[in-house]
């Protein structure tokens, strides 16, 4: 069983130091751009020749990215070089050659990845302009929040190689209805990103020259709130979809019990009531 983290980890006094970083693969090739700045940090997968293929060393750079912490990190963008998101995995990695045993490396730490975008306390967006394709479209429905321009396309074409997407279809059918994805997974083709956007894998679509704009709408949006409140918000909304209807009413009415009793549960009833901008401490107490 995976061992799965559940909280941001702490960044090391090395990478506190440095504006901006780049992974590499250990013959040098480059995997991601991370940089941060305002509570905002920006991944850029950043290896166009390979059409951003999810290797395992890629996939263990964008865990790396997203799970270290830094006090004032508030959301994480994750973006793309090049005219496709991802392509999903390198299957250059998946012959047999390589033997099982690394074929289930990649797997588990495809695995970890994915839950971490979903465990983690901060919200992180997929800002997309092109293909997400197999495991790139897994991780784009990982995410919290998709923003795509028109020309963004998604599929899951793993079927026509002769490799199911099996693990893609996971966050899929938790995000689009189930003729929907049954359609994606069967057929492999693409759907248009406002296809996309109706069936629920988009949050939202923009031009091209609109994008950047758009990603910064959102993360003003987040970055304004408590960082406490949105965590707790972020937790509770993906505890209750394994739920019950009845059980998720009594679960989260402790929850809201909870938040307005936080100290900047208080700070923004009280904000409200004096008609000024609220002072958050983003803790919990």
């Amino acid at each position: 069983m995976l061992a799965l983290r559940h909280s941001l980890r702490p960044f090391s006094a090395v990478i506190l130091r440095q504006r901006q970083r780049c992974f590499s693969q250990s013959g040098g090739q480059q995997q991601l751009l991370v940089s941060e700045e305002n509570g905002v940090r920006h991944i850029t997968l950043a290896n166009p020749k390979t059409r951003n293929a999810l290797s395992l060393q890629m996939l263990e750079a964008l865990h790396s990215a997203v799970v270290e912490d830094t006090p004032s990190l508030r959301c994480i963008v994750v973006g793309a070089q090049g005219k496709v998101f991802s392509a999903g995995h390198n299957l250059k990695e998946l012959t047999s050659k390589e033997g099982r045993n690394y074929h289930q490396q990649v797997f588990e730490k495809c695995t970890e990845l994915m839950l971490a975008l979903q465990n983690i306390p901060i919200p992180v967006i997929a800002k997309v302009n092109g293909i997400a394709a197999a495991a790139g479209c897994q991780f784009v429905a990982s995410c919290d929040i998709v923003i795509a321009t028109d020309k963004s396309s998604f599929s899951t074409p793993g079927g026509s190689v002769g490799i199911f997407c099996s693990t893609p279809g996971i966050p899929l059918v938790r995000c689009v209805p189930r003729k929907v994805s049954a359609h994606m997974l069967l057929t492999g083709l693409p759907i248009t990103a406002e296809e996309a956007l109706r069936a629920g894998l988009v949050s939202k679509i923009v031009t091209e020259e609109e994008l950047d704009s758009e990603v910064q709408k959102t993360v003003d949006a987040i970055t304004h709130k408590s960082k406490a409140v949105i965590s707790l918000g972020k937790k509770f909304m993906y505890k209750q979809m394994e739920m019950g209807i009845e059980e998720a009413y009594r679960e989260g009415a402790c929850v809201m019990v909870n938040n307005i009793n936080m100290k900047d549960g208080q700070e923004g009833i009280k904000s409200f009531v004096e008609k000024r901008k609220p002072v958050w401490s983003h803790t919990h107490e």
